[in-house]
C-alpha cells in the first residue's frame, strides 16, 4: 500500500527508471574528450597556440576564419606602387603576388619578377647605350624610362619635328642647306664649298676696291642659315700724286683705280727716267717711278785724270763758242783739322773738250765745283770729288828678333814727330778659335824707328802700319816660332809588383800645334839623368846595353781622345813602336813626353808618369816558366831513354819517368786552357822572358 504521500510520487516513481537511464546518458556526455580544435583548421590555415589555447589562423596570402574557409587575399589592390614600389605593375597569385618592373626599367636584381621583400627595386634603362638606336645623323638622349632622339647639328627632321623616337617607324635626319650664299655689297664670292650646314663662302671685294674691315668668310651654320662675313669693301683712292722737283703734272683729278697721272719737265730742264707717268695701285698708292728732270747741262763727261786733271765734253749746240767756267775748290784733311783750302778761278776756252789741271796738295780731298751760264742765263754746275795720292812715308821695313820690327822714314826733316797707328791680328791653322788683336799708337821724332811686340808663339800674324799724317799705311805679316808645349797634364802613379794602366790627357795647343805624344820607359835609376829631347828614335829593338831607355808607345795628337788608356808591356805596336813587355824584379820609370813640329822647329817637354818597383811575376809568366821547365825535363828524360835503348838494341818497355814525362805533357794544355793562355802567346814569353 502506497501512503497518499506515495500516491503522489507515483508518477515520479514510475518516471524514475526512465530519468536514471537518462541521467546515465548525461554522465556519458560530459565524461566524454575534447574534440581536436587543429584537426578541423582550413586546409589554407595553420593552427596556433595562443594562451593555452588552439586557433585555426589562415595563412599568409588568405583571409577567413581559419576552419571553414580561408580565401585568396589580392595584395596588388592596395597598388602596385605601394606595394612593389615605383615603376612597377603588380600581378597576384593564389595566395601571394609578384612585380614586374615598367617597360624602360628593369629589376636591379636583375631578374624579370622579383617580391620588393629583399630591397629590389626597378632602375632606369639607357637605352642609348646600344649603338645606332636613332639611325644615321642623330643622336640618342636617354630619358625616365626611355629616350628620344635628336637630329645631329647641321641636320633635321623632314616633319619639322625637334625630337623623335623610332619605335619602327622610317625616321630620317636630312642635312640643312642655306642655299644661295648672301650677297655683300661691292664683293664677290671668290670660292663656294658648298651649301650645306659647314660649308663656307670667301668673298673678295670687287675690282677698285679694297677690304677696309670685316671677315670676308661665311659659314653655314646648324639651323640653315649663313653667318659669320660682315666684310666691308671701300673703294680704292690714291689721294693725290706725288710730287716729282722740277715737273708739272697733267692729271684729270681722278684718284681711284688705275687713275693715271703724267709729268713733264719745266723749261731749262730735260727727263731722265724710265717713264714719264704714275698710276694709282691696288695699295692705294701711286707707284713710284724714276722719273727725274735735271738742269740743261753744257758739258758731260767729266773726268779726273793725272790724278789732279779734269776734263770734260761740250754739248753739240754750244760746240765752237767761247764759254766761261768758274772753278771752286775746297780741300781738307781728315787727319789734321785745322788744314783747309778755298780757291774760286775762273777760265774761258773755245775747246770742245777743255782740261784744266788743278795745283792741289798730296795727302789731301778735294772738292772742285764747276759752273757756267747758258743762253738763257741759266747757271749750270757740276760737282766732282778730287782724293790725291799719298806718297810713301816709309819703307824698308824690316823683322828681327821674331816679334820686332824697324823701317826708315822718307821726306820727313829731322827731329819732326810722327804718329804711327798699330792694328795687329793673330790666327792659327790648327786652332780655329784662336783670336789675338791689338791696337795701338807710337809717336817717334827716329828717322829708322824700332817696334817690339807682345805675340803669341806659333801664330800667323798680319800687323797694319798707318802713318796718320800723311794718310799712308802698310800690310806687314809675320809668323813668329813655336815653343816648348806644356808640360802634360798626367796623374802620377807609383806602384809596386806590377806594371799600372795609364791615363793619357789632351795637352792643350797654347805654345804651337802638339803633334805626337810619347810614352818613355826606363830604369828607375836613370830619372834623375833623363833628357827630353833624348831617345828620338830608341826603339825596344834598337836598343843597346849603353841606352836601356826606350820609346815604347807613340801617338799622334789628332788619333788621341782625352782619357785614354795604355798598359805597359802589352806587347803592341803604337805608330812604329813596340810596346814591349817589362823585365822581371826590375824598377822602372816612366815619362810622357808632349812634341809640337811646325815649320821645321820640334820642341818637346816631359813630365813623369810612373814609377814601378819590384815587379812580379804574373800568372801567365809564372804558367810558362813552369811549362818550359817541365817541357826541359820531358826532353832530357827522353834523350836518356833514346841512349839507353840504342846501347840495349832490343824493345823494351818505357821507363817510368818517360810515362810520367808524357803524362805531364799531356796535362800541360790543360792547365794553359785553364789560365787563358795560348800556345803562341806562351813560345813569346819563352823566347823574351823579359
Amino acid at each position: 500500500m502506497i501512503p497518499e504521500g506515495g500516491r503522489a510520487l507515483g508518477p515520479l516513481l514510475l518516471l524514475l527508471p526512465a530519468l536514471l537511464q537518462c541521467a546515465g546518458r548525461r554522465r556519458a556526455i560530459v565524461n566524454r574528450s575534447v574534440p581536436d580544435v587543429c584537426a578541423t583548421c582550413h586546409i589554407h590555415a595553420t593552427c596556433h597556440q595562443i594562451e593555452g589555447k588552439s586557433i585555426c589562423i589562415c595563412n599568409y596570402g588568405f583571409v577567413g576564419n581559419g576552419r571553414t574557409h580561408c580565401q585568396d587575399k589580392d595584395e596588388c589592390q592596395i597598388g602596385a606602387n605601394k606595394i612593389c614600389g615605383n615603376h612597377t605593375l603588380c600581378h597576384n597569385t593564389h595566395g601571394s603576388f609578384y612585380c614586374v618592373c615598367l617597360d624602360g626599367y628593369r629589376a636591379s636584381n636583375n631578374n624579370k619578377t622579383f617580391i620588393p621583400n629583399d630591397g629590389t627595386n626597378c632602375t632606369d634603362i639607357d637605352e642609348c647605350e646600344e649603338s645606332g638606336l636613332c639611325g644615321q645623323n642623330a643622336r640618342c638622349v636617354n630619358t625616365e624610362g626611355s629616350y628620344k632622339c635628336y637630329c645631329n647639328d647641321g641636320y633635321k627632321l623632314e616633319n619639322g619635328e625637334h625630337s623623335f623616337h623610332p619605335d619602327g617607324n622610317i625616321v630620317s635626319c636630312k642635312g640643312v642647306d642655306c642655299g644661295v650664299p648672301p650677297s655683300v655689297l661691292n664683293a664677290h664670292p671668290a670660292s663656294v664649298s658648298g651649301t650645306t650646314y659647314g660649308s663656307e663662302v670667301t668673298y673678295n671685294c670687287v675690282h677698285g676696291y679694297f677690304i677696309a674691315s670685316g671677315n670676308p668668310t661665311a659659314v653655314c651654320n646648324a639651323r640653315g642659315q649663313w653667318e659669320g662675313t660682315d666684310l666691308v669693301c671701300k673703294e680704292i683712292d690714291c689721294g693725290k700724286p706725288l710730287l716729282i722737283p722740277h715737273t708739272e703734272m697733267i692729271w684729270d683729278n681722278s684718284t681711284t683705280l688705275w687713275s693715271r697721272v703724267y709729268y713733264q719737265c719745266k723749261e731749262g730742264y730735260y727727263f731722265n727716267g724710265d717713264r714719264n707717268f704714275s698710276e694709282c695701285t691696288m695699295d692705294q698708292s701711286w707707284e713710284n717711278i724714276t722719273y727725274i728732270c735735271k738742269e740743261e747741262e753744257l758739258f758731260s763727261n767729266l773726268s779726273i785724270f793725272n790724278e789732279t786733271c779734269v776734263k770734260w765734253q761740250r754739248k753739240t749746240g754750244r760746240l765752237g763758242m767761247r764759254e766761261t767756267y768758274t772753278f771752286h775748290i775746297l780741300g781738307q784733311r781728315w787727319d789734321e783739322k785745322t788744314f783747309s783750302e778755298d780757291a774760286i778761278f775762273n777760265i774761258t776756252t773755245s775747246e770742245d773738250n777743255p782740261k784744266v789741271c788743278l795745283d792741289l796738295n798730296s795727302g789731301s780731298n778735294y772738292v772742285v765745283n764747276i759752273t757756267t751760264i747758258s743762253s738763257t742765263n741759266i747757271t749750270i754746275s757740276v760737282t766732282v770729288a778730287v782724293q790725291t795720292k799719298v806718297k810713301e812715308a816709309f819703307n824698308n821695313v824690316l823683322i828681327f828678333n821674331d816679334t820686332c820690327l824697324k823701317w826708315r822714314r822718307n821726306f820727313r826733316g829731322t827731329g819732326v814727330e810722327d804718329r804711327y797707328s798699330f792694328h795687329v791680328q793673330g790666327h792659327r791653322w790648327y786652332q780655329k778659335e784662336f783670336f789675338h788683336e791689338m791696337t795701338f799708337n807710337l809717336t817717334t821724332h827716329k828717322q829708322a824707328p824700332e817696334v817690339c811686340f807682345d805675340l803669341q808663339p806659333g801664330t800667323n800674324y798680319s800687323i797694319n802700319i798707318s802713318m796718320v799724317a800723311l794718310n799712308f799705311s802698310l800690310l806687314v805679316t809675320m809668323t813668329t816660332q813655336i815653343t816648348d808645349p806644356p808640360f802634360p797634364d798626367v796623374e802620377f802613379v807609383s806602384v809596386k809588383g806590377s806594371a799600372p794602366l795609364l791615363r793619357l790627357r789632351k795637352a792643350e795647343d797654347r805654345n804651337g800645334p802638339i803633334s805626337l805624344y810619347q810614352v818613355i820607359v826606363l830604369p828607375l835609376g836613370l830619372q834623375s839623368t833623363f833628357l827630353c829631347d833624348s831617345f828620338a828614335a830608341a826603339t825596344f829593338f834598337s836598343n843597346t846595353a849603353d841606352i836601356k831607355g826606350y820609346v815604347a808607345a807613340e801617338f799622334r795628337a789628332m788619333d788621341v781622345a782625352d782619357n785614354m788608356s795604355i798598359a805597359l808591356g802589352d806587347r803592341h805596336y803604337y805608330g812604329k813602336f813596340y810596346n814591349a813587355p817589362l823585365n822581371l824584379g826590375e824598377e822602372y820609370c816612366v815619362f810622357l813626353r808632349v812634341i809640337s813640329e811646325w815649320n821645321k822647329v820640334r820642341t818637346q817637354s816631359c813630365a813623369v808618369w810612373a814609377q814601378i818597383k819590384n815587379l812580379s811575376p804574373t800568372l801567365q809568366y809564372m804558367t810558362a816558366v813552369g811549362l818550359a821547365s817541365v817541357a826541359a825535363v820531358c826532353l832530357i828524360l827522353f834523350l836518356s831513354f833514346s841512349a839507353a835503348r840504342s846501347s840495349l838494341h832490343s824493345t823494351v818497355h818505357s821507363p817510368p819517368a818517360a810515362l810520367a814525362c808524357e803524362a805531364v805533357h799531356l796535362s800541360a794544355p790543360v792547365d794553359v786552357a785553364q789560365t787563358g793562355i795560348t800556345s803562341s802567346f806562351l813560345e813569346t814569353e819563352n823566347v823574351s822572358l823579359l
